[in-house]
C-alpha cells in the first residue's frame, strides 16, 4: 500500500476493503454476522460502495447474499450510465479474483474496520460542531462518539435460566404502567412495562393524540415521570387537553370556565411524578436527537418512566435509503432500542393508509408506508372510527399484537370523545376478530334501520 493510500484510507484501505467485500459475497456465515453493521459509506471506492449497498438491499429483501452473477444482473438493471455500469462490473470481477488466503484475518478485522470508519465519520461530525461554536450541541459530541464506539459491540452474554426465580414468578415481575383504560389494561396484563414498545395504528383525524394524551395524563396521576413529545401541535393545545382530562370540562369550554379550570388543576400540581411536554421540529428530528434530549433530562435528575412519541412518522432516518419507506422500519427499531437502553416504556403512533379511513376495524395491513414499522413492537393496537362513530364520540379498538396478553381482540363501539378526552372501555364486551366478522351483517342491518328511523323522524318534524 502506498503512503498516500495509507494516509487517506487508514491501514484498512483499498486492498482490505476489496477482500472484505469478497468475504461478504462468498462466506454466508460471516456475512450474516457483519451485514447489518456494514455501512456502504465505510468503503472509500465509489463502486465498492455501490456494490455493498446493492448486496445489503438484496439481503434485506431476500434474506440471503446474491451470487456474483445475480449481483451483476442487479447492476445492469439499476445503473443507467454505461461507463458507471462497466466500472461496477469491473469491480465485481476484481472482488471475485482477489486473493483470499488471509480470509480469516479479514473476517477477524471486519468489526475493527467498521469501528475505524465509524470513528472517522464521528470525528468529522464533532469537528463541524466544534467549528460552529454551537454550545448547545456540545453534549451531542458525547453521543456521537458513544454510538461510533458501540458499533459491533455486544457485551450481553445472556442470563442463566434459573436467575432470580422468585422475582420472575412474582405477580408484578413486569411492573406495568397502566393506560387508565380498564378494559385495555386487563388485556395488557396491567399496561406497558419499561423496555416495552406500544404502537397505536390509526388513520388521520381519528384521535391518536387524544389517546396518547389520555394515557400520559393517567401515568402522571399515578406518580410516574412522563415525557410527551409531539411534532404537529402547539404546546398550548396539548396543555389544554391535559386540563380537560383533569377537569372533565370540554376543550371548547375551558376558556369561559378558566377560573374553575385553574382551581381544579392546582390540585394536580406537585405530585410525585413529572409531566414534561416537548415540541420537536417536524423536519430533521432523528431518534438520536430524541435520545440526546432524554439524556439531558436524566442529567438534571428527571429520569422518565414512560415516553409518548406523537408520532413516529414525523421522525427522520439517520441514514440515506433508496426511498422514504425503506427507512421507516429501522427508525422504529431505533426507537425500540432507545427505550430498552434507557429502561423506559415507550408509546408511539403510526398513520393508517387510505383504506383505514372510515373502516369498521383498522387491521395490520392498513398501515401507511412500510409494513415493517408495524411489525416492531411488544404491543400493537388500532383505533377505528366510522362516520357515525365520529358523530357519536365513539370508536373501535383492536388488539393486533401482544407479547404479554391477549391479541386478536376487538373492543367495539367504546366511548372515545375527542372534545372531552373521555375514553371508556368498560361499557363494551371483548370479541374476537372471527366473532366480529360474524356480526358484520347484523351491524349493517342496524345501520340501515337507524338511517331509516332518522329519515322518518325528519319527515315527522317537517309535517309538524
Amino acid at each position: 500500500m502506498s503512503k498516500k493510500d495509507s494516509k487517506n484510507l487508514g491501514f484498512l484501505g483499498y486492498s482490505f476493503q476489496v477482500k472484505l467485500a469478497k468475504q461478504v459475497m462468498e462466506d454466508g456465515k460471516f456475512s450474516e454476522t457483519i451485514i447489518d453493521i456494514l455501512d456502504p459509506q465505510y468503503f472509500d471506492n465509489e463502486y465498492l460502495r455501490l456494490l455493498i449497498a446493492s448486496v445489503k438491499d438484496y439481503h434485506e429483501k431476500y434474506e440471503t447474499i446474491p451470487t456474483y452473477d445475480t449481483l451483476q444482473q442487479v447492476v445492469n438493471k439499476d445503473i443507467k450510465r454505461e461507463i458507471a455500469k462497466e466500472s461496477a462490473v469491473a469491480m465485481i470481477r476484481e472482488i471475485q479474483k482477489s486473493n483470499d488466503k488471509d480470509c480469516l484475518h479479514i473476517q477477524d478485522t471486519a468489526v475493527q474496520f467498521c469501528k475505524q470508519q465509524e470513528l472517522k465519520k464521528a470525528t468529522q461530525k464533532i469537528q463541524k460542531i466544534l467549528d460552529s461554536g454551537d454550545f448547545d450541541k456540545y453534549d451531542e459530541c458525547e453521543e456521537i462518539m458513544k454510538e461510533a464506539l458501540s458499533v459491533g459491540s455486544e457485551t450481553d452474554s445472556g442470563i442463566d435460566v434459573f436467575h432470580a426465580v422468585d422475582d420472575v414468578l412474582s405477580d408484578d415481575f413486569r411492573k406495568p404502567i397502566p393506560t387508565g383504560l380498564v378494559g385495555l389494561d386487563n388485556l395488557m396484563d396491567g399496561g406497558l412495562s419499561k423496555g416495552e414498545l406500544g404502537v397505536i395504528l390509526a388513520p388521520f383525524g381519528v384521535g391518536k393524540t387524544t389517546l396518547i394524551t389520555r394515557m400520559a395524563n393517567t401515568a402522571y396521576n399515578l406518580g410516574y415521570n412522563v415525557v410527551q413529545i409531539f411534532f404537529e401541535d402547539n404546546p398550548k393545545v396539548i396543555q389544554r387537553k391535559h386540563f380537560t382530562c383533569w377537569t372533565e370540562i370540554s376543550l371548547n369550554e375551558l376558556t369561559e370556565r378558566k377560573d374553575e379550570v385553574r382551581k381544579t388543576i392546582e390540585g394536580f400540581k406537585g405530585r410525585k411524578g413529572n409531566l414534561i411536554l416537548k415540541k420537536m421540529a417536524s423536519d430533521g428530528t432523528t431518534i438520536p436527537n430524541i435520545k440526546q434530549y432524554l439524556r439531558k433530562l436524566i442529567s438534571t435528575g428527571m429520569k422518565p418512566d414512560v415516553i409518548f412519541l406523537d408520532y413516529i412518522d414525523c421522525v427522520e432516518s439517520t441514514k440515506q435509503f433508496k426511498d422514504e419507506y425503506s427507512g421507516e422500519g429501522p427508525i422504529m427499531r431505533q426507537f425500540e432500542t432507545m427505550i430498552s437502553e434507557l429502561n423506559i416504556a415507550g408509546w408511539t403512533a403510526v398513520q393508517g393508509n387510505r383504506s383505514s379511513i372510515g373502516a369498521n376495524v383498522v387491521e395490520a395491513d392498513m398501515i401507511g408506508g412500510s409494513i415493517k414499522k408495524g411489525q416492531i413492537g411488544h404491543f400493537i393496537m388500532s383505533v377505528a372510527k366510522t362516520l357515525e362513530q365520529k358523530e357519536e364520540g365513539r370508536a373501535t379498538l383492536a388488539i393486533l399484537k401482544s407479547r404479554f396478553g391477549k391479541d386478536g381482540i376487538i373492543m367495539e363501539d367504546i366511548i372515545f370523545d375527542n372534545g372531552t378526552l373521555k375514553i371508556d372501555t368498560e361499557e363494551t364486551s371483548d370479541v374476537s376478530f372471527l366473532q366480529f366478522e360474524k356480526g358484520e351483517d347484523k351491524r349493517r342491518s342496524d345501520i340501515v334501520v337507524k338511517a331509516m328511523e332518522k329519515r322518518d323522524d325528519r319527515i315527522k318534524k317537517k309535517k309538524q
